[in-house]
């Protein structure tokens, strides 16, 4: 057989790289719900300058998804992209690589930062936004892997998913990634999840009928 001439692994390492691996995973438990939202309330953000510098570079880019979307939406959502990206990865408590920050969150050691709760607190945010020209849209790529991976599409309204813009948050820990849907340059073949965005949004609704029915 081939594996004969393979070299040998101890038992424990195998099973330490097995649990590293699956302690790692981005990918949101079947029978985890949508719990403990992160605070995004007004906390001020004051972005870096590199940050400055993307945001203006995403609003163009934006725009130039269609002559029909309109200037002030594309500003209103590049820079409510980066301040939550930057606000979250302070309420996460993040560290650095994305990997071991999910190790902790799969330990215990932190409440959220999985990317996909990152992804449903951005998209949270950005529709609160009101948008008319821009639509978003939930994307993911390597669904149900180790190498799963979300993130927030924004096209242009009625506008191809596959023409969008992805927003990940998640990937360098609360300093947006942004780039077309079609050429990531870590090779993410995203693909659009209308049921995830749907539920998403099914879960804040009954959210809030069930604060209103306890307050009341």
């Amino acid at each position: 057989m081939v594996t004969e001439n393979l070299p040998r692994v101890p038992l424990r390492i195998a099973i330490g790289l097995a649990a590293m691996l699956l302690l790692a995973n981005c990918a949101e438990s079947p029978s985890t719900n949508v719990v403990e939202p992160a605070q995004t309330g007004p906390t001020e953000i004051t972005l870096p300058r590199g940050d400055i510098v993307e945001e203006a570079q995403l609003r163009t880019k934006l725009a130039m998804l269609s002559p029909t979307v309109r200037v002030d939406e594309a500003e209103r959502l590049a820079l409510c992209a980066y301040k939550t990206s930057r606000r979250l990865a302070r309420e996460y408590r993040v560290v650095f690589p994305p990997a071991l920050n999910n190790i902790l969150i799969n330990t215990g050691g932190r409440k959220r930062g999985l990317c996909y709760q990152w992804t449903e607190d951005l998209l949270h945010q950005l529709d609160a936004l009101k948008l008319e020209t821009l639509e978003l849209h939930w994307g993911e790529a390597f669904a149900r892997t180790f190498s799963e991976n979300n993130g927030v599409v924004v096209t242009a309204k009625g506008q191809p998913f596959a023409r969008g813009i992805v927003l990940d948050a998640w990937r360098y820990q609360g300093r947006l990634y942004w780039g077309p849907v079609r050429k990531d340059p870590e090779g993410y073949p995203w693909k659009e999840n209308k049921a995830q965005y749907d539920r998403v949004f099914q879960t804040k609704a009954a959210e809030q009928t069930a604060s209103s029915v306890n307050r009341g």
